[in-house]
């Protein structure tokens, strides 16, 4: 009978690492490139068009700019990436890289970390004035 309940537990802990590996839970989820940040974007914000993205060091966090100053705010939820327009007002520079406040509880904020002012204007040359 022991060997049934031996079988039984191995049987369910493969299942369960089968499903964390399906739904990629445990990763260090990062945000492939500028490309994944500027498909997510247009993707998800109507009529966005990226111009330019910009990824933080850890890739954690993006930003990406549309040709007429429209800007959004990309981070990684779970397996996802979440996004957000968001105005320029809402975008600080801090000294860990640019913090952008949403103003959105659920969403909350988000770090692009080791961007600084420089790489904002390259972002978006005839839009900033930081």
């Amino acid at each position: 009978m022991s060997i049934y309940i031996v079988a039984g537990s191995l049987a369910a802990i493969l299942a369960l690492a089968g499903l964390a590996w399906f739904l990629r839970l445990g990763r260090d989820s990062r945000i492939e490139g500028p490309e994944a940040a500027a498909d997510a974007a247009d993707n998800a914000l109507p009529g966005f068009t990226t111009l330019n993205a910009v990824v933080g060091a850890d890739g954690h966090g993006a930003l990406a700019v549309t040709g007429d100053g429209r800007v959004a705010a990309i981070k990684r939820h779970g397996a996802r990436l979440a996004v957000r327009e968001v105005t320029w007002d809402a975008i600080r520079a801090t000294s860990a890289g640019m913090l952008v406040e949403t103003g959105e509880k659920r969403f909350g904020s988000v770090m692009v970390a080791g961007v600084d002012s420089l790489d904002i204007r390259r972002l978006a040359p005839r839009l900033t004035k930081v």
